[in-house]
């Protein structure tokens, strides 16, 4: 079993920054393909962003809309997987999901995975 626990969540005003945390237990970290989802009330579910195992090179990948402001992360030691928001707009209010657990990147990013992280509310204030 592998168990996501997210940190990070609040209120900010439109403009500001937040950074979400996922803690991963249960396997080792630089194994895990990771990622970030969010949703939006009454809106499905939506990718944001995705980084690869850790190997020769580390890739990311994001949703458009959140490209040149969010960054996703990772601090294997800490086993730790973190998205830095910057430049926060009232339109990325959400709850955020972390994920872990998929058999590539691409199912990854579709959200096909095993696990999920239990949510953090973001909200962002005009």
């Amino acid at each position: 079993q592998v168990q996501l626990v997210e940190s990070g969540g609040g209120l900010v005003q439109a403009g500001g920054s937040l950074r979400l945390s996922c803690a991963a237990s249960g396997r080792t970290f630089s194994n895990y393909r990771m990622g970030w989802f969010r949703q939006a009330a009454g809106k499905e579910r939506e990718f944001v962003a995705s980084i690869s195992r850790t190997g020769i090179t580390t890739t990311t990948y994001y949703l458009d809309s959140v490209k040149g402001r969010f960054t996703i992360s990772r601090d294997n030691a800490k086993n730790t997987l973190y998205l830095q928001m910057n430049s926060l707009r009232p339109d990325d209010t959400a709850v955020y999901y972390c994920a872990t657990g998929a058999i590539s990147t691409r199912r990854l990013n579709r959200g096909d995975v095993d696990y999920w992280g239990q949510g953090a509310q973001v909200t962002v204030s005009s």
